[in-house]
């Protein structure tokens, strides 16, 4: 689709040390019915693009003999080079600086692609047919997301919403999304532009884990996102946990907030040559 919404490449600086403490784990379940539905060889590589921290392609590392976590943004890679020298087993573990859609990488040479929360953000059309052309026949490609915590229908999570939208008011933050971004994917869903690249029918599978938060964790969880970082809430990030926490310190019970979180992936898989 022409004219595709085109987010700010530096949205998450600054970011990176409260993306990987405080963004939710995929879980066990997903990840391994994941692998079990792609069927790694073992022997292949694993494509995680705009990987943030490496949330997909740490847990998914021994099931491929290659790993490569790419990121535009520098302070992420960072991380993932850092984490991948103490980690056990993670030496195949490659972190690349670089944007989705500039990504040099062979065709055929990869066996699964993994896009986690973020395929929204990129060129969608563009992303899609060059990840096509990087899959060897009958490789996959992976959206994998979750619901975030201040977008559910709990009192709470309304209270929270509600919060944070006054705050981008308050700090002059709501053009950091750009305007129409998710009409346009109502408009123009993943599994149709995946379609129009040239993969086979999409899949969804999804898995419900309940969590429980503790309001210190949403406030590391508010410096994990695009909208209201620490470069956004600067010198009056103080004043923000205050308000946070007197609002939603009266829903909460034994010190934590629960929700039910919704965890999902699109499967899509690039077409193998008819052998008939």
């Amino acid at each position: 689709m022409a004219n595709e919404v085109s987010f700010r490449p530096d949205l998450y600086q600054g970011t990176a040390s409260y993306y990987d403490r405080f963004r939710l784990s995929y879980p066990d379940t997903m990840l391994t019915d994941l692998s079990r539905r792609t069927s790694p060889s073992g022997r292949g590589r694993l494509l995680d693009l705009a990987c943030g921290t490496g949330q997909l392609a740490f847990p998914l590392r021994d099931r491929f003999a290659d790993v490569w976590a790419v990121d535009a943004e520098f302070d992420m890679t960072q991380v993932i080079r850092a984490k991948a020298a103490v980690t056990t087993d993670a030496a195949q573990v490659r972190a690349v600086t670089a944007k989705a859609e500039e990504v040099d990488m062979e065709a055929g040479s990869v066996e699964l692609i993994v896009i986690g929360n973020a395929f929204h953000r990129l060129l969608r059309d563009l992303v899609a047919r060059r990840a096509l052309t990087w899959l060897e026949p009958g490789g996959y490609l992976a959206l994998c997301w979750s619901t975030s915590p201040w977008a559910g229908p709990l009192d709470w999570q309304q209270a929270f919403g509600s919060l944070l939208r006054r705050w981008q008011e308050t700090l002059g933050a709501t053009s950091r999304i750009p305007p129409g971004a998710e009409q346009q994917r109502q408009a123009d869903p993943d599994q149709d532009v995946l379609s129009r690249a040239g993969f086979a029918p999409v899949e969804r599978h999804q898995f419900a884990v309940e969590h429980h938060w503790t309001i210190d964790e949403l406030a590391g969880h508010v410096r994990s996102t695009s909208f209201l970082p620490p470069s956004v809430l600067a010198g009056r990030a103080p004043e923000f946990d205050v308000d946070l926490m007197t609002e939603l310190g009266p829903y909460a019970t034994d010190g934590r907030l629960t929700e039910t979180v919704s965890f999902a992936y699109d499967l899509a898989r690039k077409p193998a040559p008819d052998t008939d």
